[in-house]
């Protein structure tokens, strides 16, 4: 299964038009969260906790689709919390996709196989299933024995009734590369259309800190893992592993990446929430973002993150022909 071309050239046009306007601050990708609910507690994750006290809230399909309006954004990642636990998930997603938008839904799986009936294939939606692992690896990080077994059943199910699938894996401090290959070497071979990786970010909330990576010990692992010998089908681009590899620097772009909650927007980034707001043009004031990113706010110094790096990339390589000559290149393989 091949990213669709349309994809590509939607996006291309879409950063086309916002540096024509000379815009400097505009997102790529809007983060809609739904819910923040889940049937998992997986290590590493802060958002549960986070939104503890707003757990049993949702947006309303107007809502959803309000907030995407008002990104502007061409493509939407749907997360949360789980957001098949959403009883109106499918409504929200026809909404979106038929303003032409594409849509990466992120889910842990577990409800998927049951779930399908309520979407329709198309170009423009694909599922993002989270993996951190083999069975025992998996397992351990979502603790719940069987919970990758039913992400396998899921993907395999989703891609034969046409859907497309995407898998999404966090590494962290300890991740084991060996495992991580055999993991990519199955989902490869199972006909998944991309691979997407990114360091964990260590929440305030998460009280094991040492499940995270530093920034030099990230660079080391990542090194191994993206191995291109492999030939795995890496879904981040090119640039974004590049940084990953310690071989290019970017600064923070956590503006590309806007993120719509029960809560409102995300201030200043899917990361950090140090406040809500119901105004997403306050996330793209330049004073705002003389306060956050590496060597500005020690919360910054170690995250990697895609959310607000791989944006940074992409901004880079519009600047730089040759950079966004390797961008293309790339994308025309997948």
């Amino acid at each position: 299964m091949r990213r669709p071309v349309k994809l590509d050239m939607k996006m291309a046009r879409y950063l086309m038009a916002q540096k024509a306007k000379r815009r400097k601050y505009f997102p790529f990708v809007t983060m809609l969260e739904p819910l923040e609910a889940c049937n998992l507690h997986c290590i590493g994750c802060g958002r549960v906790i986070e939104y503890k006290d707003y757990i049993t809230q949702r947006l309303s399909v107007e809502q959803s689709l309000a907030a995407v309006r008002a990104s502007g954004a061409p493509i939407v990642s749907i997360s949360g919390g789980e957001p098949l636990l959403h009883e109106q998930i499918g409504e929200i997603t026809r909404a979106i996709l038929e303003e032409k938008r594409f849509i990466y839904l992120c889910t842990n799986g577990l409800l998927l196989e049951e779930k399908l009936d309520l979407f329709e294939s198309s170009s423009y939606l694909s599922f993002v299933v989270h993996l951190d692992g083999t069975k025992e690896i998996h397992d351990m990080v979502t603790r719940r024995p069987g919970t990758y077994d039913q992400a396998i059943r899921s993907i395999r199910e989703a891609i034969a009734r046409g859907f497309r699938v995407n898998t999404n894996t966090t590494i962290f401090h300890g991740s084991d590369v060996e495992d991580v290959h055999k993991l990519f070497g199955l989902l490869t071979k199972m006909g998944v259309e991309g691979l997407m990786v990114s360091p964990g970010y260590a929440y305030e909330d998460v009280s094991d800190r040492e499940l995270f990576l530093q920034r030099q010990e990230s660079i080391k692992v990542f090194r191994q893992i993206l191995d291109s010998s492999k030939g795995f089908p890496f879904y981040n681009n090119p640039l974004y592993l590049d940084f990953l590899r310690g071989e290019r620097q970017y600064g923070c772009a956590a503006w590309t990446t806007p993120t719509y909650t029960v809560r409102g927007w995300r201030k200043p980034c899917y990361i950090l929430a140090d406040e809500h707001t119901d105004d997403i043009n306050e996330l793209f004031d330049p004073k705002l973002w003389e306060h956050y990113g590496p060597g500005k706010d020690r919360r910054c110094a170690n995250c990697m993150m895609h959310s607000s790096f791989e944006g940074a990339s992409i901004l880079h390589a519009l600047s730089h022909p040759l950079d966004l000559l390797t961008v293309a290149r790339e994308e025309r393989r997948k």
